[in-house]
């Protein structure tokens, strides 16, 4: 039996009315605009610091690199690593017995060359006496003159060979050139050096691990604010609870450029009076290039607050700084960037954002200094309350201006 059709039109009714109330219900929830409510961040006094941060490697201020001049065998070793060498001491030796040899024959040489010159002097004298007497010609009297000044020559020469093998059997001893430490060391006994084409390095020494110095790299778009004698907190991984301190010495004009990344060194001269520093550790150094004691801060947050969409702006009431008459913290009016921040204007409802202008100085990355439009104890809105996308909106710096009224 087929249904009524009266009673097919009830149920079909029902179901139009039931589909239109939720329509409407959830319209009404999608559509509905909660009222924008505000954080705020009060401006207060404090302490405020810029730094410029980098990594850089610990050196001594001066090392020495002790090479020898000749080839040969190490046959004694007399420091090791850590050990500690006085200027002119005795360091290492190369085996002499080739050298030895070369003096002796140089001396053998010397001793027949010399021989040979008396023997050119007696004939020189005894041909100068009959030249005189006229018993022997001029020509034979010009040949034992020159013969006596060849021979007198090769004296000279064999004297110099002696003198160059002297010497090289002095280099066979390797003496410490400075006081200080050795850092480290490239033989052992019994390995064969040469010096044929560059000087072999037998030792590195430290003159002074008292004094050591940072070889930072420091960006290009952070060297600008960093001169010599600014004062600079580190540290090292070996003692993470301990700040170091040391001083700007020298910021060198020579880039390096590592992955399109320009970097200058900076020299940073550190004392290392107990020793706890060592060469080659890694610095993690904080560059103050500016302080201020007592300056007005306020949050960065509040600085990159932008109003979210829906939000009340009074963009008639900008308030800049020719309009105010808040004083200067800090000397040199008319410095630093001008940013704008915003206040709640009064008990509105909903709330109204006023816009206030302000000259900012250095920030820390967390707070920025106010030289001049806000005062002590000043609250000015920083993000928005319980809406993620204006949330989102509020904190974006690029995020659109102000929306009209």
């Amino acid at each position: 039996m087929s249904e009524k059709p009266s009673t097919r039109w009830k149920w079909i009714v029902t179901v139009v009315v039931i589909a239109a109330v939720a329509g409407g219900y959830f319209y009404y929830r999608r559509n509905r605009t909660e009222p924008l409510a505000f954080n705020t961040a009060a401006a207060a006094r404090g302490e405020l610091t810029a730094t410029v941060t980098a990594t850089g490697i610990l050196n001594p201020v001066k090392s020495v690199l002790v090479g020898c001049q000749v080839s040969g065998t190490i046959s004694a070793l007399y420091v090791d690593y850590n050990s500690q060498v006085k200027a002119g001491d005795l360091i290492a030796e190369i085996d002499q017995r080739v050298y030895l040899a070369q003096v002796e024959q140089a001396e053998a040489d010397l001793a027949n060359s010399t021989a040979n010159l008396e023997l050119q002097r007696v004939q020189a004298r005894r041909s100068a006496e009959l030249f005189a007497s006229k018993l022997v010609s001029g020509s034979d009297y010009d040949i034992s003159l020159a013969t006596l000044h060849q021979a007198e020559a090769m004296v000279k020469i064999k004297q110099a060979l002696l003198d160059n093998a002297k010497a090289s059997l002095s280099y066979t001893k390797i003496y410490s050139p400075v006081d200080g430490v050795v850092i480290s060391r490239s033989v052992d006994v019994g390995q064969t050096v040469a010096a044929s084409f560059s000087t072999p390095t037998l030792f590195n020494i430290a003159k002074d691990l008292t004094k050591m110095q940072i070889d930072a790299a420091v960006s290009e778009a952070d060297v600008g604010g960093v001169s010599e004698g600014q004062a600079v907190d580190f540290t090292v991984d070996a003692y993470p609870t301990r700040t170091f301190h040391g001083v700007v010495t020298q910021v060198r004009n020579s880039p390096t450029t590592v992955n399109n990344v320009v970097t200058y060194d900076t020299v940073i001269g550190v004392t290392n009076s107990d020793y706890k520093l060592k060469p080659g550790m890694t610095a993690n150094v904080a560059i103050i290039i500016a302080r201020r004691e007592n300056a007005i801060k306020l949050q960065n947050v509040a600085l990159r607050f932008r109003p979210p969409e829906g939000a009340v702006v009074l963009t008639n009431q900008l308030i800049s700084l020719s309009q105010t008459n808040a004083p200067v913290l800090v000397k040199g009016k008319g410095k630093g960037n001008i940013r704008t921040v915003y206040f709640l204007a009064g008990d509105a409802r909903p709330p109204a954002l006023r816009p206030v202008q302000v000259r900012v100085g250095i920030t820390d990355g967390i707070a920025t200094e106010i030289i001049e439009g806000l005062k002590d104890g000043d609250k000015v809105v920083s993000g928005v309350v319980n809406n993620d996308s204006a949330a989102a909106a509020s904190s974006n710096p690029f995020g659109g201006g102000f929306p009209r009224r």
